[in-house]
């Protein structure tokens, strides 16, 4: 697709294309031969994913890896401006290898249609020269950053919740990593998602503009890039702070280098005693359809927001919000197996050990959520 050769030259079509680049002294023809040759990875195709792949496309970096396993959803496209109206109900990463396509025909998209895991991540990180960071949820987050750590390649990282965002570049040489500013992460339901929060559909293109600017510049050696600060980003006062980041000497990563192998991201995130499967039983995708259409009796409990509701559900489910679940304890069936249930399986999991503390003793939740049975089986028809 990049048809680039073993130099890099540029084309006629692409000198015109890239034109306003090769005007600039910092970047001019070498630098831009630079971008062609340079492999990006974007872990997340979503509201920070789209548009830093958007930006790095048009500006030529040659080839863009996208892990997604996600299908576009109309509630994605206030946000992810990878997506129009028409490709509802496609593989993100389809309908991003078209929209990149169109964009640039120079660049390669190769996609990754699989979650980022300890099984897969150090093998596509160092396969790469940077990795844009565009997940939404902690686990992921630790994992992209130990793999750069581990393989010594840059994370440009970005985070967002309602009005407000967060950008740097860690694992850099001689920079701190992600661990440095989070050590641990945050006990299970403490911080909500962006599906639960809510989020300023404008916010993520700002962020993720940010993490494209640091990457084109991190490939082209040019500027001062984020290496050692964390830009903080209000939207509703449009102020911008950078505190001063430091390497943690005790940082296990970074520091002292004793984490020499990726840990069970999953039950590090969920905190203490959360790997103990006998806490919280668990059914695959599968299995619960499996036991669905066998006819057992069980209740099926949506443990997300009235509004994540509303999109989609499993047929037959009761909602039951975990903001609310203290509310509905008096009237969930004691006489059935409950099956809780969420987006990626964080907050049922939560709910789970709150019902097994409120006396309930059959309680298992969806592994991997909603997320995992769309991928895997398909969007429910309710």
């Amino acid at each position: 697709m990049s048809g680039q050769d073993d130099q890099g030259a540029l084309s006629d079509e692409e000198r015109l294309r890239y034109g306003r680049h090769l005007t600039l002294p910092e970047v001019g023809e070498a630098g831009q031969r630079r971008l062609k040759q340079a492999r990006v990875l974007i872990v997340g195709a979503g509201g920070l994913g789209s548009p830093a792949a958007l930006y790095l496309a048009a500006a030529g970096v040659g080839h863009l890896g996208l892990v997604e396993f996600d299908r576009v959803e109309a509630s994605n496209l206030q946000r992810q401006v990878l997506y129009g109206t028409g490709d509802v109900g496609r593989p993100k990463l389809d309908a991003a290898r078209d929209r990149l396509a169109d964009l640039n025909p120079h660049v390669e998209v190769e996609r990754h249609a699989a979650r980022l895991d300890r099984g897969n991540a150090l093998a596509l990180v160092g396969a790469h020269d940077l990795v844009v960071d565009g997940t939404d949820n902690f686990a992921t987050r630790y994992l992209v950053n130990d793999a750069c750590v581990l393989t010594g390649r840059p994370n440009v990282y970005a985070s967002i919740f309602r009005f407000d965002g967060q950008a740097s570049v860690f694992a850099t040489a001689d920079g701190p990593c992600y661990r440095c500013l989070h050590p641990e992460p945050p006990p299970p339901g403490l911080v909500p998602s962006c599906a639960v929060g809510g989020v300023l559909g404008v916010l993520p293109g700002l962020l993720g503009v940010i993490q494209a600017t640091e990457a084109l510049k991190l490939l082209l050696g040019i500027g001062e890039p984020l290496i050692g600060r964390l830009l903080l980003v209000d939207s509703l006062t449009m102020r911008f702070r950078a505190l001063t980041l430091r390497r943690d000497p005790s940082c296990p990563a970074c520091g002292t280098r004793t984490l020499r192998e990726l840990p069970d991201y999953e039950a590090f995130c969920a905190g203490p005693g959360a790997a103990d499967p006998a806490r919280v039983a668990e059914y695959t995708p599968r299995e619960l359809q499996a036991r669905l259409a066998s006819g057992t009796s069980l209740a099926l409990i949506d443990v997300r927001e009235r509004p994540e509701w509303d999109l989609v559900h499993l047929p037959g489910a009761r909602l039951a919000p975990l903001s609310e679940l203290d509310d509905h304890l008096a009237t969930l069936p004691r006489d059935r197996e409950l099956v809780l249930y969420c987006k990626l399986g964080q907050r049922s999991a939560t709910a789970a050990r709150l019902l097994e503390a409120a006396g309930f003793t059959r309680v298992r939740h969806l592994a991997g959520g909603l997320n995992r049975w769309i991928a895997e089986l398909g969007t429910p028809r309710a």
